[in-house]
């Protein structure tokens, strides 16, 4: 039987509040134990509002709790390296939000420090946790599509020119927090490393993209037409097409209770439900095996290989 980890939360993210720490109570193999912030009122307040037993006014005293078995970074992108090293110096498992790193070479120190600290190093793509994901790959391996061809992706939707994610010096860039996604489905639904990268960007500053399309190249032609922005409407669509059959993944990775695959082959279009199961959660449950296995269990993501594709995008795309 799995143990059950105790976790710690270093921030207090949007995404704590609005999906995160909900996620816990539909997770046999893991309980919420405390959250950190830099300033300690708030981390009461949001204990307190969340049902948090306990509550810490820095980073480093919930990295010092004896308690704690494992933490999820939610903090900005700046901030994953240096508080993934002393996560991991306390000896303590990691969960870190996408993008793992600013880039590749910084993602590999991360993980090579993980390495030899002992501890799992598992990156926070909740999307690969769906239950019609692992349909869609189940359908892919059967031939149920026939040959893949197409990899699709838009994922968009627009924000205040002062928030962060257009910060250059925070890592800012809609690839980064947009893009990265579809980049993850391409290089999960292809089984395979993109051979060629072709992008384009619209700057909003220099290093940073606030629109970008990209074009990605796999073995066994296959290729993913993937775009992101932050000045767009929103769009969340995810779509596989085959020589014999097309699914699509409505409100890709954010999908509503109601949200299922659509089926096309041929002239049917079929709809296949699914009912409504936190994705978060799946996340940490695999998080929890993986911890017990003592490395990462499919569909786990170890950011190393993403934060490849993301170098290449940016290279392309004239960021770098």
């Amino acid at each position: 039987m799995t143990r059950i980890l105790n976790f710690g939360i270093l921030g207090c993210a949007r995404i704590v509040r609005r999906a995160v720490a909900g996620a816990f109570a539909h997770t046999p193999s893991a309980k919420l134990h405390g959250i950190a912030s830099r300033d300690g009122a708030t981390a009461k307040s949001w204990a307190a509002e969340l049902g948090i037993p306990s509550a810490y006014d820095s980073y480093e005293a919930l990295l010092a709790d004896p308690a704690i078995d494992a933490v999820y970074i939610p903090l900005p992108n700046e901030l994953h390296k240096p508080w993934v090293f002393a996560a991991a110096a306390a000896g303590k498992h990691i969960l870190c939000e996408k993008p793992l790193a600013i880039d590749a070479a910084e993602a590999q120190l991360m993980v090579d420090e993980c390495h030899r600290r002992g501890v799992t190093l598992m990156e926070a793509f909740m999307w690969r946790h769906q239950a019609r994901v692992a349909c869609a790959r189940a359908m892919l391996a059967a031939g149920e599509l026939g040959e893949l061809r197409l990899v699709k992706m838009d994922f968009s939707f627009d924000i205040d020119r002062s928030d962060w994610r257009l910060d250059p010096k925070r890592g800012g860039g809609a690839i980064y927090d947009l893009g990265c996604y579809g980049i993850n489905a391409a290089r999960l639904f292809a089984g395979a490393e993109p051979i060629e990268v072709t992008a384009h960007a619209r700057h909003h500053a220099p290093g940073v993209d606030i629109t970008l399309g990209m074009l990605l190249r796999f073995p066994d032609d296959v290729t993913a037409l993937l775009d992101c922005s932050f000045e767009c409407p929103y769009r969340n669509r995810i779509e596989l097409v085959g020589t014999r059959g097309a699914l699509e993944l409505p409100d890709g990775v954010l999908p509503k209770p109601d949200s299922g695959l659509i089926y096309r082959h041929g002239e049917a279009v079929e709809s296949i439900p699914f009912g409504p199961k936190d994705q978060y959660a799946g996340e940490i449950e695999t998080f929890c095996a993986s911890v017990a296995a003592g490395r990462l269990l499919d569909p786990a993501e170890d950011g190393l290989a993403n934060m490849r594709v993301i170098d290449a995008v940016r290279a392309a795309a004239a960021l770098r």
